[in-house]
């Protein structure tokens, strides 16, 4: 297939689309990513199915980004848009799509919008209205929950490969200079200017030279990637075939992540639809230009998400780093010339080759240029995908985006970029997010997630966690990282248990230090972030455990016992209920108590109590018992 097919073909998706749009018969569009589908979207599917019978339609489509209204269903009438319902189970379902199509009024329970052209609809507002949406820009996640990720004319219609037309008939110097242009950074957390990674792998020596995305994301709390790989895969293939032209690749490696099924069976879909289109394979298009793209699974090891320990698991080998003055554009995979992106920043280079390189770069800021995909989750009320423009304050996305803390508890602190990111207050909360903002509070832009904690989160526990997370995930490698990550956690082990002594503090500064001066890859170098910076924004935590053997925030068992008020207590039995060391007894609708014998501290009945009537107090110690345990 040469431009003038693809072309054609175009013409005739949109044909496809509109006529979709145009069906004379219900369309039910439902989002099936997988946060729609652990909300039991597949259960909606087959009611739909039944509901709309033989002349009916339902089409799947990926994440639209409010994950916390999943599952998510639009029902689309003749001669009307789309309008969309939120949480709805299958048994809804039926009741939503029978009275919508007997009475042509939409029912008003649940209803999230209408995805029409902008504007509200009989008095529906436009579902990029909604509080979550309307602060949005959505750039990589342009077609994620509009379209079917597994039809290649849906992506056609809405203006899908538009972008490798125009990248090939432009010199690849020319294309390197739009993408440097239009300032994009990497995506994955470095921020590295990807039109200078690009142009230093072009000039690099030697004729063999390969494009590989990093799909292997592994932070905690992270889904960016891939929600853009189950709802739009085709964004990453095309932003792929560009950067292979840019820089005089051949041969593409996508390293996806093991555990996740759904974004690899759309993303091997994409890849046959593409090469049977013509935009993969031998001469491209009808070009001279060939290439094509084979996919890998990682393991399971969140240290394969580093590069050059990607691309060493990639060629068969043990997924581990080296030392960064060897730079993978000139020696990367099989230690030949090598740009590497994640799929985010893939998935940009189309818009900006498509849209031009000034509208990118008019979003944003001066040198954070465009957007970034964040997956705002932790005690926030609307948790989800956001994609907002570089430089948004974090109080614009956790309170104006996300909707402020969930329960409408205190805000206490927000952790960026993963367990190589740090935590940072509610002093910062006007501060913009961007790279350089980011990594001057202490913390860094990472590949995105962001955590959301309120005042019942403990500071030292949480700094404890992602430690624990990294010595399980560290390769060894390295002394630094190896030993200094397992004696870092015995401290805060020991801090956490009330076993912490006077100059503790200072151990575990001193231990940190070494960590990012003496480790071999930013593993190791960033494992400190989350103990520096609570200890930069929290230290009084820290202080109240080693020098009151307490936990302010009521989470470290050994510190804390849990009592019910009988004022408050409305006997609802709840805390009974999910009580897991059956510690709690009490009459129905009469006050409860905590055996404090049998007790675990867990937290638990605090967690479900609707009236706060279980409070956290400090465990009288005996602090002889706790320097022996």
């Amino acid at each position: 297939m040469d431009t003038r097919a693809l072309e054609s073909r175009r013409e005739q998706a949109v044909k496809k689309w509109r006529t979709l749009e145009a069906n004379q018969a219900p369309v039910v569009y439902v989002g099936v990513g997988t946060c729609g589908r652990a909300a039991g979207a597949e259960g909606v599917i087959e009611v739909a199915l039944d509901a709309l019978g033989a002349e009916g339609q339902v089409v799947q489509v990926g994440c639209i980004g409010p994950c916390y209204l999943e599952p998510l269903m639009d029902v689309k009438l003749p001669g009307k848009p789309r309008v969309g319902w939120s949480n709805v189970k299958p048994g809804r379902a039926r009741n939503i799509i029978n009275e919508y199509v007997d009475t042509g009024k939409p029912p008003a329970s649940g209803l999230v919008g209408h995805l029409g052209e902008l504007g509200e609809m009989d008095g529906i507002p436009h579902f990029f209205d909604h509080p979550m949406l309307k602060s949005q820009v959505r750039i990589a996640l342009r077609n994620c929950g509009i379209i079917d990720p597994g039809q290649i004319d849906h992506y056609l219609a809405r203006g899908g490969y538009t972008a490798v037309c125009k990248a090939l008939a432009m010199s690849p110097e020319d294309v390197i200079a739009e993408i440097d242009r239009a300032g994009l950074r990497g995506r994955g957390g470095g921020g590295f200017p990807t039109g200078r990674k690009w142009r230093s792998c072009r000039k690099a020596p030697g004729d063999r030279r390969f494009v590989v995305c990093n799909a292997d994301e592994g932070d905690p709390g992270a889904f960016m990637d891939r929600s853009i790989m189950e709802g739009d895969p085709h964004s990453v293939i095309e932003g792929m075939i560009i950067g292979a032209w840019a820089v005089g690749s051949h041969e593409g490696h996508v390293y996806i992540r093991l555990e996740y099924p759904l974004a690899l069976k759309h993303l091997k879909i994409a890849l046959e639809q593409a090469r049977e289109c013509g935009l993969l394979g031998e001469r491209i298009l009808g070009s001279e230009f060939s290439f094509d793209i084979h996919i890998t699974r990682g393991g399971g090891a969140f240290v394969c998400g580093e590069s050059s320990a990607l691309m060493r698991s990639l060629e068969g080998k043990v997924g581990e780093p080296r030392a960064k003055y060897i730079h993978s554009v000139e020696k990367g995979l099989w230690d030949l010339p090598t740009v590497l992106n994640n799929v985010e920043t893939w998935a940009n280079v189309p818009y900006i080759i498509d849209q031009g390189a000034d509208r990118f770069a008019s979003i944003g800021t001066e040198k954070s240029k465009g957007t970034k995909v964040f997956s705002l989750v932790g005690k926030v009320k609307n948790t989800g995908l956001v994609e907002v423009p570089m430089g948004m304050t974090l109080r614009e996305i956790i309170y104006g985006i996300g909707g402020g803390v969930a329960g409408d508890r205190p805000f206490k602190a927000v952790q960026t970029g993963g367990p190589s990111g740090g935590c940072l207050p509610a002093d910062s909360l006007d501060e913009p997010v961007d790279f350089d903002n980011l990594t001057r509070l202490g913390s860094m832009m990472g590949s995105g997630g962001m955590i959301v904690m309120d005042d019942r989160s403990c500071m030292v526990d949480v700094a404890r966690y992602f430690v624990k997370f990294l010595i399980e995930e560290s390769c060894g490698k390295c002394v630094p990282c190896r030993e200094g990550l397992v004696h870092l956690h015995r401290l805060l082990d020991d801090v956490c248990n009330g076993r912490g002594e006077p100059g503790i503090i200072e151990q575990i500064e001193e231990i940190c230090w070494m960590l990012k001066n003496a480790s071999l890859c930013e593993l190791g170098r960033s494992a400190p972030n989350p103990v520096l910076s609570t200890l930069r924004y929290f230290r009084d935590e820290w202080v109240a455990h080693i020098e009151q053997k307490k936990c302010v925030a009521g989470v470290c068992p050994a510190l804390t016992e849990f009592v019910i008020q009988e004022d408050a207590c409305i006997g609802c039995q709840l805390c009974m209920k999910h009580c897991p060391a059956d510690a709690i007894s009490g009459e129905k609708k009469q006050p409860h108590i905590i055996d404090a014998d049998k007790c675990v501290s867990c937290g638990v009945c605090r967690d479900v109590c609707p009236t706060d009537a279980v409070k956290a107090e400090q465990k009288e110690n005996d602090a002889s018992y706790n320097r022996r345990n």
